[in-house]
C-alpha cells in the first residue's frame, strides 16, 4: 500500500465525493497518487426505453464526453498536492473496477457504499460488496 496508487471509483455523487476525501487523506499520508475511475455502463431503465435517434456508439461517445467534463471539474476543485490520474471506462462497474485495480496494482480501493446521482447503480451497495469480496488489495467502503 505504501508505494502503490489508490484507486477511487466515482459516480460524481456526494457520497463518492466523501470517499474521494478519504482517498486524498490516505494519498497524502502515504505519499502516493490516486487513480480516479468512472465507469460508464450501458444505459437502461425507463428513461432509456424510448427509441433513440443516435447510435449506441454516438451515445457512448456523448456519455464519455460528459464524464470527462465532470472529471475535469472535479479535479480542478481538488488539492494539487496529490498526483491524480483519471480513467474512464465502459462496461460493468464491478468488473471494470476490479480490472483497473489489478492493472495498476492498486495499493487500496477507496469507494462509496452507494451513489445518489448520475449512474446510481454504479456504486450501489452490491457493487461495493462485490469489490470488497473480489479485490486483491484492501478496500475502504465509505458511507
Amino acid at each position: 500500500m505504501r508505494t502503490r496508487q489508490i484507486l477511487c471509483p466515482t459516480d460524481f455523487s456526494e457520497t463518492a465525493s466523501h470517499a474521494l476525501g478519504y482517498a486524498m487523506e490516505m494519498a497524502r499520508h502515504y505519499e502516493v497518487g490516486i487513480r480516479l475511475l468512472h465507469v460508464i455502463d450501458k444505459p437502461f431503465g425507463d428513461k432509456h426505453t424510448r427509441v433513440l435517434s443516435v447510435t449506441s456508439e454516438e451515445l457512448a461517445t456523448r456519455l464519455g464526453g460528459e464524464a470527462a467534463e465532470k472529471m475535469q471539474k472535479l479535479i480542478d476543485d481538488l488539492d494539487t498536492e496529490v498526483k491524480i490520474e483519471v480513467l474512464i471506462r465502459h462496461g460493468h462497474a464491478t468488473k471494470q473496477i476490479l480490472d483497473a485495480a489489478k492493472e495498476i496494482n492498486a495499493g487500496m480501493i477507496v469507494m462509496a457504499s452507494h451513489g445518489y446521482t448520475g449512474l446510481s447503480h454504479f456504486l450501489h451497495p452490491n457493487v461495493a460488496e462485490a469489490i470488497a469480496g473480489g479485490a486483491e488489495c484492501p478496500v475502504l467502503v465509505v458511507k
